[in-house]
């Protein structure tokens, strides 16, 4: 492998690390809290969702070749929760994910060189990459502790539980892949 393919299988790898987080965490919350927001000034998980989504659909939809905020994106409608059934809003997000994931498994270490362009503004890919892993990674961390929050007693951690480091380090030293979510 060289640089260029590692840096992308990377990427690739802490994406969908991310969205396993993410997908698990939203299991664990029942249907009618994925639409209920703290308070008036912060998003439901539905709302995080959506946004999350349609920055990926829009970032990722022709991405080498088009700016990555697309004509067509309608950004503050994102914020609105417009889904009537958790089908509904993980249809929406699974498209998201595809766009972004079918375009990333397509890159090659050539692609890495060039330059995109993120509402006009230039972004080589490395950076417009970094950007959006950035960006999604944020949000990830928005809805998972939504989830935690609204899962309440019923919460299954996601990753090595508090007070666990010892005997999970114990168990797992050395074993590639068991420490990433």
């Amino acid at each position: 492998m060289t640089t260029s393919t590692d840096f992308l299988a990377a990427i690739i790898n802490a994406f969908e690390a991310n969205k396993r987080l993410a997908d698990r965490a939203v299991e664990q919350v029942p249907d009618e809290k994925l639409h209920v927001a703290l308070d008036e000034h912060t998003n439901s998980i539905a709302v995080i969702m959506k946004h999350v989504a349609g920055n990926l659909t829009s970032r990722w939809t022709d991405f080498l070749t088009t700016d990555g905020e697309k004509p067509w994106r309608n950004r503050d409608d994102e914020f609105v929760d417009t889904f009537r059934s958790r089908a509904e809003l993980l249809a929406y997000w699974e498209r998201g994910w595809a766009v972004l994931l079918t375009t990333l498994k397509s890159l090659n270490a050539e692609d890495l060189a060039q330059s995109v362009t993120i509402r006009g503004e230039p972004h080589t890919v490395p950076l417009a990459l970094a950007r959006s892993l950035g960006h999604t990674c944020y949000h990830i961390g928005q809805l998972v502790q939504l989830a935690r929050h609204h899962a309440g007693d019923k919460w299954s951690t996601l990753t090595i539980p508090k007070g666990g480091s010892e005997k999970f380090n114990k168990a797992n030293w050395g074993q590639t892949g068991k420490s990433h979510s």
